[in-house]
């Protein structure tokens, strides 16, 4: 991937994890990156095609992040402790996730974009379904639960609670929604 390209996303993915798809364009990558719109235009022909490649290079990172939490961490506390950090590391940086600021213009995205957000979520909440069920077979988390139904509450208040640190400006609002639940599913 060229530098330009590279910057572009990394640009649109900032801006729309803080002001949505409709709250930038490309006059605002245009003087961030420092390029024309033309260059802008030449690597991705519309808004859509760039929000697209996006969310693919959003996604793409979160897969290899989940690959690494399975390879680095072998207890299904500490690998979804590894994933909450994920969120966290998004919060300090002052941005809220990319496909939840996409899914807040749900009825107004392309569809095509909206489809590649439910995607994002899909992987994840299956990701985490697979490592509780793991979890509750070791022991390591309590049993008796459905996996899929605590998969679906963990990314709902990971990103819920990413959500109001942000808007409280309090970190600390965000770690302590966390190792609520975290504490909640400890076997």
């Amino acid at each position: 991937m060229s530098d330009t390209r590279a910057a572009i996303l990394q640009v649109a993915e900032d801006l729309i994890r803080t002001r949505g798809y409709f709250g930038f364009s490309y006059s605002d990558i245009e003087a961030a990156v420092g390029i024309r719109k033309a260059s802008i235009h030449h690597h991705f022909p519309t808004k859509a095609i760039l929000v697209a490649a996006a969310i693919d290079a959003y996604s793409r990172q979160y897969e290899a992040a989940l690959v690494r939490i399975e390879a680095e961490q072998h207890h299904a506390i500490a690998r979804i402790e590894a994933y909450a950090d994920l969120y966290r590391q998004g919060l300090y940086r002052g941005l809220g996730c990319l496909c939840v600021a996409l899914a807040a213009d749900m009825g107004t995205l392309p569809p095509d974009l909206l489809s590649r957000v439910r995607l994002f979520f899909q992987a994840h909440v299956d990701w985490l379904t697979r490592v509780i069920a793991q979890g509750a077979r070791k022991g390591e988390v309590i049993q008796g639960l459905d996996s899929g139904s605590v998969a679906r509450l963990l990314v709902s208040t990971l990103e819920g609670a990413m959500l109001l640190g942000l808007v409280s400006g309090k970190p600390a609002d965000f770690d302590d929604a966390t190792g609520t639940v975290l504490r909640l599913l400890k076997a």
